[in-house]
């Protein structure tokens, strides 16, 4: 639902006010007319009066069930233009209804005559200026009015005779009268309305700046989140590559502990530092995948700036990296397929990182092949990206696992019995460089069977 205009919501709930204070005003007029007929007979029309009050208390029924609908409808510029002609309808009433009570009651003899200045205030306060004006220049004509036909005899004059003379009877005095309330009520107008109009500004100002302020505090209540969500990560990262450096350097540590100790034989102390070199040279692999994957995180956030990277042709970087990777391949018994078109298009990313890419998915596809098996690398493209395609033969990942496998640090667990050594980063790696060029990589695989992974990377 929309929400309400401040104007708005204080024009219905003003209307309201206005309803209830006018139910006081016929109980009290009724009141005095029946009053002074009583103790004052042949002073006042004491039916005219009455019938007058009637037709207010009938008029102000009317208004409030009126009142009612508008309460009713949804907020908004109809309820608003609703309420407005609402309260000038009150108003209008109101000042017919004053000109003919003060007609049977004395004219402008009677001091109640006042009420039109009351009026025009409450007109502007809760009218636009240009109603409001409106709504004071009525008030005029009714002063007016009830001067001119007083005294030119077009309606009869109804004299107060606790009035000392005959205003009346006295143009000059009359003209005066009528002038000075005429002055008075302009000028009330235009002071009232210029209050009026600086605090309606400053209420449109204030909701500006509300909703300025909520703004704000939705994107700082979402900067938190992130900047919580990412204390959370460095947290998790920290601890997860405390977990990975303890093992290496714990098992070198007592290597040395036990050579330097005197506990071994020299065939023992050979082992040993066998063993310590072999651990010194997986704990350097991880600590370049950490350093890798740190320095695509920084990269990741300045990608933006990627006209200023040269387009570049990923099967040149593939052919480069499987013939680097050539001894590796044939070591575990693996036959390497490729397959790329003669005009590939060109990509936007940096030559290093590109070659993380071939790099981590070629090791993987190697690592947990088995001998004997085939390593199959496409590269193809479509009207708005290159396509990569990069499969194995090997053992597979299991389904609970694939959506875990670019997850930093996550190995699956038969890929730990196949090769108990691994930093577990460099799926999360592929992942980063990809994602933060444009492009999205996928995996498909099933246990025992083999594993695809497939990505894309925009045009350049």
């Amino acid at each position: 639902m929309q929400e309400e205009m401040p104007f708005e919501a204080e024009l219905v709930t003003r209307i309201g006010w206005l309803i209830r204070l006018r139910w006081i005003a016929v109980i009290g007029t009724s009141a005095v007319v029946v009053g002074a007929s009583i103790l004052l007979p042949g002073q006042l029309q004491t039916w005219p009066l009455l019938s007058v009050t009637a037709v207010i208390a009938v008029y102000n029924v009317l208004l409030e069930l009126d009142l009612r609908s508008v309460r009713l409808g949804p907020a908004g510029r109809e309820r608003l233009r609703q309420a407005t002609v609402l309260a000038s309808l009150q108003i209008v009433l109101d000042l017919l209804a004053l000109a003919i009570l003060l007609h049977f009651s004395g004219g402008l003899e009677n001091p109640m005559g006042i009420f039109f200045v009351f009026h025009v205030i409450i007109a502007c306060i809760l009218l636009r200026r240009g109603i409001a004006f409106a709504m004071t220049g009525l008030a005029v004509v009714l002063v007016s009015g009830l001067a001119i036909v007083g005294h030119a005899g077009l309606l009869p004059h109804y004299h107060l005779s606790l009035v000392s003379g005959d205003l009346y009877r006295a143009p000059v005095a009359l003209a005066a009268y009528t002038v000075t309330i005429d002055l008075v009520l302009l000028i009330v107008a235009f002071l009232t309305s210029s209050i009026s109009a600086r605090l309606r500004q400053r209420d449109a100002l204030l909701l500006q700046s509300n909703a300025s302020c909520r703004l704000r505090r939705e994107e700082l209540a979402q900067l938190n989140s992130e900047l919580q969500r990412v204390d959370a990560e460095r947290t998790r990262f920290v601890v997860l590559v405390t977990h990975e450096l303890r093992a290496p350097i714990a098992t070198i540590h007592s290597a040395l502990e036990l050579v330097r100790g005197g506990y071994t034989t020299p065939a023992e102390t050979e082992e040993m530092l066998d063993r310590a070199q072999r651990r010194t040279t997986e704990l350097l692999a991880l600590i370049r995948d950490l350093l890798d994957l740190s320095r695509i995180r920084e990269a990741g956030r300045a990608a933006g700036s990627e006209h200023a990277v040269a387009p570049l042709q990923l099967d040149s970087l593939l052919r480069e990296t499987a013939e680097f990777m050539g001894p590796e391949i044939a070591r575990h018994d693996l036959s390497l397929e490729i397959e790329v078109p003669e005009h590939l298009a060109q990509v936007r990313i940096p030559a290093d990182q590109a070659k993380l890419v071939w790099t981590n998915l070629l090791s993987n596809a190697v690592k947990y092949n088995r001998p004997g098996g085939v390593i199959r690398v496409s590269l193809g493209q479509d009207a708005s990206h290159v396509i990569g395609r990069v499969s194995d033969t090997g053992i597979g990942i299991a389904a609970d696992d694939l959506t875990h496998v670019f997850d930093e640090f996550f190995r699956a667990s038969n890929a730990k019995l196949a090769s108990p050594h691994g930093s577990g980063v460099g799926m999360a790696t592929v992942r980063r460089v990809l994602e933060s060029w444009g492009g999205q990589i996928s995996v498909e695989s099933e246990l025992g069977k083999g594993t695809v992974f497939r990505f894309v990377l925009p045009l350049a």
